[in-house]
């Protein structure tokens, strides 16, 4: 009796351990979808039976237009849809449509498997029910507690409509490119043809397409269109949609016979594409831009954008040579990186067409001297501290037997730093560059939104290799920098994005103190120079102080005059923009000529007097740890209050560095340069011939043409020191061989002979080979 009492008292324990066990999760379970359900949106019918259109707003707040810029929204009614149709959309998207009751655990199971091994988000379980569902109701976060939701409303819905309802929401909502909201938008923009009228080829193509509307646009990308067609026919065969022979027929129509080639434009379609470009790369799924009823606050000036609309198109004071003469153009803030204007295509048929090319944006090319206050005298003076006094000697420079000219063909003897910056001499910049840690000069460019995973001499003058062009995107946010005491702001163009739930993200772009202040000042007081009276003064507006530097690169091979491209990036304290102008592709008929390299200034002067029309004129302000010091150019020591005023110039210092108080500055490029020279005069003079002509050949980007304009204000007794340096046989060349030389704007600048070894050298080589090359190959992406 008593055995058999402690049985029962056990298995009675043991029930009530698991009933309490069970009970408990089940508790837990409840309180947990207490908590992730508490504030899940209820069902909104106007949610689910009218489009949810993502629109656009200015930086004040007024709407600019739909994300598309213009609405293409043809709603259909599910009984003019063909089955063919349907099923295109449900073998691809979900198989199980027909019988799951919102959620599909089978397709669930899998997903899960997959994220475990692939990390959360790898791959969704989401059926079209719950697709709609995200699309109107939620956010588009990928968290557990969105998907609790998500599930939840879809069964809710799965109980409120019929199969026919929600499949007629889903083809309703969804995006499938180029402006087109829903099936119907989808079949007029793709084919111009009614729904009822798409064959079996045509609905997979259409059906294939919102899972990456850009990258399966068949305009653009017809193969990826026709593979992504065809994982879509596949599908409708497994699931016996369609037969084979159907798929095979279906599968062997070319996507671009298909397609019926008209596209609509809107004015400001480039700023539009940045925003959505911005977004995508800040991980937001296309689809949910264009269908998740977003309220996107953006940093555009519609009346910026309306003037630079207006200079891309010509006028009188810009006098484009011919319609294939392309511009881009970013306009910023330059204390906060907020994008105020983008000029992305001059062509009137392609302005309008969405996530076209930009050449404001897209573009990848050499940035010319444009490049040097970055890579050469920026990080001279935050890592060295060097002032604007630097003295650089800019003579015969020969490094891989090769030799580096200037613009001019001259050399100019004893310069200073700002000297050499205001005319946009070459040899001092390449001199300059070879005195600093590379590894410092990366990160000095990083700092400033430029990631070059290698640098070699020639990229001091902006001979760039094909992987590392630059955008004036990418020129307007480093400028900017110098502009905003050493502060850099990503450049950005959208503010904050509201969901229809009511939250709220912000996307400001935050700061990063990308150098110190006194390098920032000290770049911009010389560039400011550059524009009063060096190679930007085309750009020079009265009583706005501007800081800005010029930039070319070599014209073509076989063109003695003229360049491949021309750029002119400048600031005030209010405002930052960068021009670039060339062609598409560069050849011996299509390239910037001579008087065509003042465009780019045109574009900024016209532009920056526009925007800054309304704005007091702020000067930039010195910051303490910045020192003015009057120097008397006879000897180089501090003036005194007996030298002539004509003698005395102002330089800057960073505080706490030695002044030229006791002897003659000079710096360790004068040694170094002797050293070559002792060097070079050993070489007899039929090498020295022989390199020459070798010269000739070998052309090196960024050729300012322009800074001949300001050439005249180059001292006296600095043409006077060129003579001595020049060779009697470079004296005697002619105009137009001279001119040649000029294009050699130091392309293969290595590390002094001595300091290189075989391999550099040979990098060297096959850089400057590929630079010279790129003129006629660089045809913009």
């Amino acid at each position: 009796m008593k055995k058999r009492s402690t049985a029962r008292k056990k298995r009675r324990f043991i029930k009530r351990s698991i009933l309490t066990f069970f009970f408990t999760v089940l508790l837990i379970i409840g309180i947990s979808l207490f908590v992730l359900l508490k504030d899940t949106p209820a069902l909104a019918e106007a949610h689910l039976e009218n489009p949810s259109t993502s629109v656009i707003y200015d930086k004040h707040g007024d709407k600019v237009a739909n994300i598309s810029g213009m609405e293409h929204r043809l709603p259909i009614d599910i009984k003019d849809v063909p089955p063919h149709v349907k099923n295109a959309f449900i073998a691809i998207e979900d198989a199980r449509f027909e019988k799951h009751m919102g959620i599909d655990l089978q397709r669930i199971v899998g997903a899960t498997l997959a994220n475990i091994k692939q990390g959360w988000g790898a791959e969704g379980g989401s059926t079209i029910t719950q697709q709609v569902v995200k699309n109107t109701h939620l956010s588009p976060e990928k968290t557990f507690k969105r998907k609790v939701q998500e599930a939840y409303l879809a069964i809710r819905m799965e109980q409120s409509y019929s199969k026919d309802d929600i499949l007629e929401m889903y083809l309703n909502k969804i995006y499938f490119g180029h402006g087109a909201y829903g099936l119907g938008a989808a079949a007029e923009v793709y084919f111009n043809k009614d729904v009822s009228k798409l064959t079996i080829s045509e609905a997979a193509l259409l059906a294939g397409l919102p899972q990456r509307p850009s990258g399966y646009d068949p305009f653009k990308y017809p193969e990826d269109a026709a593979n992504r067609r065809e994982i879509v026919l596949s599908a409708m065969e497994t699931h016996h949609f369609i037969s084979t022979d159907e798929a095979k027929e279906a599968k062997n129509i070319d996507v671009e016979d298909m397609l019926y080639d008209k596209q609509q434009t809107d004015s400001y379609q480039g700023f539009i594409d940045y925003v959505i470009t911005e977004l995508i790369d800040k991980g937001y799924e296309e689809s949910e831009l264009f269908n998740g009823g977003l309220q996107i606050y953006t940093t555009l000036d519609q009346d910026a954008q309306d003037y630079t609309n207006e200079l891309m198109t010509g006028t009188d004071i810009i006098p484009f040579p011919d319609d294939a003469f392309k511009a881009g153009i970013v306009l910023t803030e330059t204390n906060s990186g907020a994008i105020r204007a983008i000029g992305g295509n001059r062509d009137p048929e392609s302005q309008g067409i969405q996530r076209g090319f930009n050449f404001a944006t897209d573009i990848k090319r050499q940035p010319g001297s444009t490049i040097k206050p970055i890579l050469d005298y920026g990080p001279a003076i935050d890592f060295q501290k060097w002032s604007t006094y630097e003295q650089i000697k800019d003579e015969k420079l020969v490094i891989n037997n090769k030799e580096f000219k200037n613009y001019d063909g001259r050399f100019h003897g004893i310069v200073s730093m700002r000297e050499a910056l205001v005319h946009s001499y070459n040899i001092p910049a390449i001199k300059t560059f070879l005195e600093q840690d590379q590894q410092q000069v990366q990160k000095f460019a990083s700092n400033l939104g430029i990631d070059l995973e290698q640098i070699y001499p020639a990229y001091a003058i902006g001979g760039f290799g094909e992987d590392d062009g630059i955008s004036p995107l990418d020129m307007a946010g480093a400028y900017a920098a110098f502009g905003n005491n050493g502060e850099y702001h990503e450049p950005y163009a959208v503010e904050k994005i509201e969901f229809p739930n009511g939250e709220v993200k912000q996307l400001v772009s935050q700061s990063v103190q990308a150098m110190n202040d006194y390098t920032a000042y000290m770049i911009t007081d010389m560039l400011k120079d550059v524009v009063e009276r060096g190679t930007g003064t085309v750009a020079k507006i009265d009583g706005l102080p501007i800081a800005g530097k010029t930039g070319t690169t070599n014209a073509p091979e076989g063109v003695t005059s003229g360049a491949t491209d021309s750029w002119f990036v400048g600031y005030t304290t209010e405002y930052t923009a960068a021009v670039w102008t060339g062609y598409e592709t560069t050849n011996k008929e299509q390239y910037v000529r001579t008087e065509d390299a003042r465009v780019s200034r045109l574009i900024f002067k016209e532009l920056m007097s526009h925007v800054s029309n309304e704005k007091k004129a702020i000067d930039f302000k010195k910051p303490d740890s910045v020192e003015k010091i009057n120097i008397d150019t006879r000897n180089g020591k501090i003036a005194t209050d007996y030298t002539p005023s004509s003698s005395i110039i102002t330089e800057l210092f960073v505080k706490g560095t030695s002044l030229p108080d006791t002897s003659y500055l000079g710096s360790p490029t004068q040694e170094k340069t002797e050293d070559k020279e002792k060097e070079e005069e050993s070489v007899d003079d039929e090498e020295e011939v022989e390199e020459e002509v070798e010269e000739e050949v070998e052309e090196v980007p960024d050729q300012p043409t322009d800074t001949e304009e300001t050439d005249t204000d180059q001292p006296e007794s600095n043409e006077e020191k060129q003579e001595e340096t020049v060779p009697n046989e470079e004296a005697d060349r002619t105009e137009d061989e001279q001119e040649n030389d000029e294009t050699v704007e130091d392309e293969e600048e290595e590390p002094a002979p001595d300091e290189m070894n075989a391999e550099d050298n040979e990098q060297t080589e096959d850089l400057m080979e590929e630079t010279t090359e790129q003129d006629e190959e660089d045809t913009e992406e």
